[in-house]
């Protein structure tokens, strides 16, 4: 539990110095590490191991996305808060050290949990790019606002190329979230799609079945159907900009209700 303290803390101070969130990321996979040695097996079962791993997914994946990105402090600093939030999460909830039953001793369930909870980070990350897109809309709108004359007014452009310079760099860093965004939601579709296929031959082995429309898998084809509508109308132009940016970080709130809400609400033999 210190090794968590120390992480969230450090998943904090790095509000003000980046490199910490590193320091951060590698406390809890040698963490992840330490479990995995203790109890001899994957440890991905339980909400303990699994927001864990989560955490540090969104952290480690931060970091590629981050230096993408010209707005990079707040980004990094959206993914270090949300990294923490998790870590708490994590502290308050209890460990799950007993062995496992022989049906989640498989290769391909173990497969499946990976692969869904980093598909899970990404839909995290593609959530904060969301975030940073409506922000920076927010404000090109309020530089756009007429300002009257007297304190605090600004002269209109002298020529038709100053007022292009000014305006496309706006829209050169808008462009590129949202490329990051849907990148971000792509990658994780690919990973929660395979992970769907791994869980389907692993509950046929399991219980011969490769559907069993549990809670947990109801809501699983949900989340699936959402980001192949989102990906979907992004390819087709449909939708672009903010009603992207916005149905990303609904696709992040469904995502959590799939993976938290419906196994604390909802009585399924499928949880976590």
């Amino acid at each position: 539990m210190i090794i968590l303290a120390v992480s969230f803390a450090l998943y904090l101070l790095a509000l003000w110095k980046r490199p910490l969130l590193y320091i951060g990321l590698v406390l809890q996979v040698a963490y992840i590490i330490s479990r995995g040695v203790q109890l001899e097996r994957l440890p991905l079962v339980g909400p303990h191991d699994t927001l864990v791993f989560l955490a540090a997914s969104i952290a480690a994946f931060s970091i590629p996305f981050g230096f993408l990105l010209k707005d990079k402090k707040r980004f990094f600093d959206i993914a270090a808060i949300s990294a923490g939030i998790l870590t708490v999460f994590v502290m308050l909830s209890k460990q799950h050290n007993s062995p496992l039953p022989p049906v989640l001793k498989t290769f391909w369930f173990e497969c499946h949990v990976v692969l869904a909870f980093m598909s899970y980070a990404l839909f995290g990350i593609a959530a904060i790019l969301g975030f940073i897109y409506l922000n920076q809309s927010c404000r090109q709108i309020d530089t756009e606002k007429p300002i009257s004359a007297g304190a605090g007014f600004k002269p209109a452009p002298t020529n038709a190329g100053e007022a292009e310079s000014e305006k496309f760099p706006q829209e050169s860093r808008e462009h590129a979230v949202e490329g990051l965004m849907y990148r971000a939601a792509l990658i994780g579709y690919c990973l929660f799609s395979l992970s769907m296929i791994f869980g389907g031959i692993w509950a046929y082995l399991a219980w011969g079945t490769y559907w069993m429309w549990t809670p947990k898998e109801l809501w699983t084809s949900i989340l699936w159907g959402f980001y192949s509508f989102y990906l979907h109308a992004r390819l087709r132009q449909r939708w672009i900009g903010r009603p992207m940016a916005y149905l990303a970080i609904a696709g992040f709130a469904i995502t959590m209700f799939t993976y938290l809400g419906v196994s604390l609400l909802m009585k399924s033999s499928h949880s976590f």
